[in-house]
Parts: structure tokens; sequence; C-alpha cells
């Protein structure tokens, strides 16, 4: 009796207790140059976190001079003014800090963590090449980071099983000269045509203080932050913001299937369709949607070719989500002398049944859950509650936005979900096959289009 009173008494109070809303107190403001600023107080560490979102991506590059977003990222990292080259990471290092950086189709991101009392080498580090990286850029370094980015090029695409088909998939998808036809990495003749002209162009058109958020998460004071931010970085030069690029969708006709041949022993399906783009109308669903097919043991996807079937290694399905538009993939990896065409058949039949009937209320709740899981887990960490705020900032204006962002999922029927992939998925897509070398009775071959040789 006791157990079963103390049951109903928890029950009772969980459903009367109201949900605290989701809110992450900021500060936010603009210097005088156009930079915009978000401070985040946490004190459960004594750490800082800074990041600094620049609004440019390979997205903003023009065909002949692609990967040069990537390409500067590296250059970024090599001095300016008054940070001799290597003493940018020597310095942050030894006084117990970390840095990275990532590129990718929308945004250049750079970040600094360390201990509380770094902060101020932190700031005087991106604010230097901020504002007196041109100051040291030579020749040299341009050719040395060239020489680096293009051995990245060979290490995670062209000498990697699967990377050449990667490396097609943005000129398969996209029309020619659309901002996504191309791979951020770049391709090989146009690093080799990358001048030291160009680079400064590219600092001077796009690292503008207009086109960035800094952000800072972690033990500070606000007032003592705002006035370190605007000694370090007020000196920093406008040079022009610019308006949000506009949206960009495309559509494929019909399907659209290439084949490539790899050194590999597992043949492999991708499908992809060009989708919502990121906080559009359809992105939340289709979330929702990649989530119920692929998302667990018990997706309907891994049940189906995983567990039952066993016809497959692994299969994952995302809403790749991008600021001018998106592309929903579903991806599987057979196992050997397994034939992709029926690999893709029995694909089309669980997407057709999931978008003629919908997720059950059981698949909705737990997609939901795992989203929000995923959001909350996020909270607990500087980098990530860095790198959400600053999206929120840059991309819907509100920094504190992690209410609204879960809401988009929250208010999701099951309707809602499989309407979206209607939307999506019933136009068409490309179909992309990797297979052993000698073995393309495996792919998903199209009469029309001929078979193309993987170039490793």
């Amino acid at each position: 009796m006791t157990r079963l009173l103390l049951c109903f008494f928890l029950a009772a109070a969980a459903a009367s207790a109201a949900p605290e809303p989701l809110h992450l107190e900021s500060t936010r403001f603009a210097l005088k140059n156009g930079l915009t600023v978000v401070l985040v107080e946490d004190h459960s560490v004594p750490r800082v976190h800074m990041s600094l979102r620049v609004r440019t991506g390979s997205a903003w590059e023009k065909p002949g001079r692609t990967g040069f977003a990537h390409l500067f990222e590296h250059l970024m990292f090599e001095g300016s003014k008054n940070v001799p080259e290597g003493k940018f990471d020597q310095w942050l290092e030894a006084a117990g800090g970390e840095n990275n950086a990532w590129t990718s189709e929308d945004f250049t991101y750079y970040y600094e963590e360390g201990p509380t009392n770094a902060l101020d080498l932190m700031m005087f580090l991106e604010s230097d090449r901020l504002g007196y990286f041109l100051d040291k850029l030579d020749k040299g370094l341009v050719d040395g980071q060239r020489d680096v980015v293009k051995n990245e090029r060979r290490q995670s695409y062209e000498n990697r099983p699967y990377g050449m088909a990667d490396l097609a998939v943005p000129s398969l998808l996209f029309p020619r000269n659309h901002p996504y036809s191309w791979p951020v990495i770049g391709s090989m003749d146009d690093l080799s045509a990358a001048a030291i002209d160009d680079v400064r162009d590219f600092f001077t058109k796009h690292y503008a203080p207009e086109n960035m958020i800094l952000v800072l998460v972690g033990d500070f004071k606000t007032a003592n932050a705002r006035a370190a931010v605007d000694r370090w970085f007020s000196d920093v030069p406008s040079r022009g913001g610019r308006p949000a690029p506009a949206l960009a969708p495309v559509t494929l006709k019909g399907e659209k299937r290439a084949v490539f041949e790899d050194d590999v022993e597992l043949p492999r399906l991708t499908l992809v369709w060009p989708s919502s783009a990121l906080f559009g109308p359809d992105d939340a669903a289709l979330d929702l949607l990649s989530t119920t097919l692929t998302g667990g043991e018990s997706s309907r996807l891994v049940k189906r070719l995983v567990h039952e079937l066993r016809v497959a290694q692994s299969v994952s399905a995302t809403q790749e989500s991008r600021e001018r538009g998106g592309q929903f993939n579903i991806e599987v990896l057979a196992f050997p002398g397994q034939q992709l065409k029926d690999i893709a058949r029995v694909v089309d039949e669980e997407v057709a049944r999931l978008l003629r009937e919908g997720p059950t209320e059981a698949e909705l709740a737990r997609a939901k859950t795992i989203n929000e899981a995923h959001l909350f887990d996020e909270l607990d960490s500087l980098s990530s509650k860095a790198e959400r705020t600053s999206a929120y900032a840059m991309l819907l204006g509100d920094p504190d936005s992690f209410g609204k962002d879960l809401a988009r999922y929250t208010k999701l029927s099951r309707d809602d979900v499989a309407a979206a992939g209607r939307r999506t998925l019933t136009h068409g897509r490309l179909v992309l096959s990797v297979v052993p070398r000698g073995h393309l009775e495996q792919a998903v071959i199209n009469p029309v289009l001929p078979a193309v040789g993987g170039a490793r």
C-alpha cells in the first residue's frame, strides 16, 4: 500500500508541475565596427569558451576558386602582426587552453577554450588575426598551407574508401554553379590556382566584423567581459556588411543514378533528396522522420535491413540542414555480395509505408525524446552551448532560442512528419552506388548514364 501511495503522489506531482521554459540568460551587444557579441555567464567550471562564427564558407566562393574558405581557415592559424608563426597554438597551450576550427558550406567557425585567467590571451590572439592578419601574409604561407590542404584532400577523400563518391555528391545533386555544387575542400586545380592576391581579396571581402558573431560562455562577470571585448576588438576595422543569402532550393527531375567502383569490400548505397533549409518549414519534421527510420536498433530500416533480412552492416538517415537549402540522406553499408538494387527496393518499401501511414505515436514520442535529450545534453557543455547560441544569434536573430528550437519539434504531429516526408521524398533523388572493383552487377545501374570509375 505504501509503495502504491508513493507512486500516486509522484505521478500527481509530475502531472501538476508546469514545465519550466528553456531559457538561457545572455547579454547581446554590438561594437561600433559592427561585430555582434553574445555573453553567457556559466560558473559551473572555472573555464571560458570563446567562439567566432564567420558568415563565409564554400557557398560564398566562386567557380574556379573553390576551397578558399577552408584554405583560409588554415592560414588564420599561421600568425598575424603581433603573433609570430606557430605561437598561436604554443601560447594558448602553455596557458592550459586549446583551439580549433571548422569550415562548412555556410560558415567558418573558430573557437578557443581555456581556464578563466586565459580569457585575455584568447581575446588577444583572436583579435590580432582579425585586425592584422594581412600584415604577416606572404606567398610562403599560402604555398605551405595550400600543400597541407591538398594532403588533407588526399587523406580524407582521394585515398579513403568511398571518398571519391562523397566528393562527387555536391555536383551530382546540385546544378552547375549552385553555391552547394562543389565540396567544401575544393578541387585540386582550384587550390593550385590560389594566389596571394586572391587570399587578400577573400579576407577583405568576407572577414568583416559585420559578418561575424563572437560568443563567450563561461566563468566571467558580464561587465568585465564586455569591457575586455571592447578593449581587444574595437580596433578591428569595419569592412562592409552584407545581407544574409537567399534560399536556393533545387528539384531533381526523376531519379539520377551514378556508380563508383572502389577498393572496398562492402557495397554502399546512398539515396539523397534535396530538402528543407536549416530552420525551414520542414527541417524539424525531417529530423524526426530520420530518427524514425534509423534512430536506434528498433527503428524501421535498422530493424528491417540489419536484424531481419541481415543484408546490411549499418544504415543511417539524416536531414542535413544548411542555410540556403538542405539534403535528406539515407546510407546503407551492405554486406559483401549484396545487390544494392534489392536493398534500395526494401528502403523504398519502408519509406513509402512511413509516408503513407506516418510514424506511430510511440515512434513519434521516441523521436521527440531523442531530440530533446540531445538538446539538453548540449546545454551541459560550454562548447556546445556556445555553438548553438552562435547559430541562433546569426540565423534567428536571438541567441536565447533554445526554447523556440525545441518547440519546433514538440508541436509536430504524426501527420506533420508524414506530410513533410511526402513533400521531400516523393520527388527526384540521387541514387549513388559504390561497389567493389569488377562488381558493377551489385550496383543500381541506370542504362542511360554510364558507370563512373573511382579515381583512387
